[in-house]
């Protein structure tokens, strides 16, 4: 281990230190079953999400090990889910002003669970995860899956299902966590250097390896092209929402017919 992998380790075990002390609190004002703390829960929400941006954009990337990765990315899911039942809460305070006992004790329940489901749903979905992102063999299985499909079919890749279902498929196998389709009118307005654009093809996915994201997009324009299309990949980019994860976004815009979701 590196010294700045071991270091930047270090301070994300600091940081979720920071995080435990901060959902104690949290807990602590939902044991009152109250509206009357939901500004001090909207606080620690945002702290706690300053704290989870401070890992991903700072100390995560330089982290090589997978069992590291796999420690610390299961206890993100946590927090991730955490911020966003908290959201929910602060967003159902500000339209309903009371809410139900239940609404309270399930948060509770919640956050009294963490290290069971950590250790359980969250480590089985970040396994999952790594392994498609980072195993090697994983990886060469697709690569060899997709070559074949490309001889057999010169370059056809998949011969069944829609035209959209299809880049589904491939950008969801290139590691996309997300895909949609759009059409609009105003939104092609603006891809004059494509001719006759018709449809952007939106793809995110929850990390920040911009490398995942660029094979995403190398898949589906290669895909469209060999189907007789023209496709421009339109932009790359982080997106760091406030109270939610941070995550890479790119576009394809193309003349190919597609139906929005």
């Amino acid at each position: 281990m590196s010294y700045i992998e071991k270091k930047y380790n270090n301070k994300i075990s600091e940081v979720f230190e920071e995080l435990a002390k901060i959902e104690q609190d949290i807990l602590e004002l939902f044991t009152f079953k109250s509206i009357n703390y939901s500004d001090k829960i909207a606080k620690l929400c945002a702290l706690s999400n300053r704290n989870i941006n401070l890992i991903l954009k700072k100390y995560y990337p330089e982290i090589k090990q997978i069992s590291d990765k796999l420690r610390i990315k299961s206890r993100l899911k946590f927090y991730y889910d955490l911020i966003d039942k908290l959201t929910h809460y602060i967003r159902c305070v500000e339209e309903f002003q009371k809410l139900d006992d239940q609404y309270y004790e399930a948060i509770m329940e919640f956050i009294e669970e963490k290290e069971e489901l950590i250790s359980g749903k969250y480590r089985e979905i970040c396994v999952h995860e790594l392994t498609v992102f980072y195993d090697k063999k994983t990886r060469e299985d697709l690569e060899r899956v997709l070559s074949e499909k490309i001889e057999m079919g010169s370059k056809q890749f998949f011969t069944y299902g829609s035209l959209e279902a299809e880049i589904k498929k491939i950008a969801r196998i290139a590691g996309a966590d997300e895909v949609a389709i759009f059409n609009s009118e105003e939104m092609l307005k603006r891809a004059e250097f494509i001719n006759n654009p018709r449809a952007i093809i939106h793809y995110s996915v929850y990390s920040t390896d911009e490398e995942i994201l660029k094979e995403i997009g190398r898949e589906i324009k290669e895909f469209l092209i060999s189907k007789g299309f023209e496709a421009l990949i339109l932009l790359l980019e982080i997106t760091d929402l406030t109270l939610e994860q941070e995550f890479l976004t790119g576009s394809i815009i193309t003349n190919a017919n597609l139906n929005p979701d």
